[in-house]
């Protein structure tokens, strides 16, 4: 796992952020995300967070099934606040 340094905006992921993310790796953790598809539009979905990493300047969560997620797009976590979702 790499350390995430920014939420792919080049704005700095609070500490508070990476804790929680973590916590949820840590403890595969079933977790309810909301986020925005690259369409824009607003998706939810169930899964478990397997890996925290940055690629290319952009930070990103890969679930379970093999879905991945840039973190800017990413809204909440089990109802708590993460990011705008550009």
């Amino acid at each position: 796992m790499s350390s995430l340094s920014s939420d792919g905006a080049g704005q700095p992921v609070s500490c508070e952020i990476q804790t929680l993310l973590r916590q949820y790796l840590t403890s595969s953790q079933l977790a309810e995300i909301v986020y925005r598809d690259d369409a824009g539009q607003i998706q939810t979905t169930h899964d478990v967070v397997r890996d925290l990493f940055s690629r290319a300047g952009q930070d990103f969560i890969y679930l379970s099934r093999g879905q991945m997620l840039r973190l800017d797009h990413v809204l909440t976590l089990d109802g708590r606040l993460i990011g705008g979702g550009y």
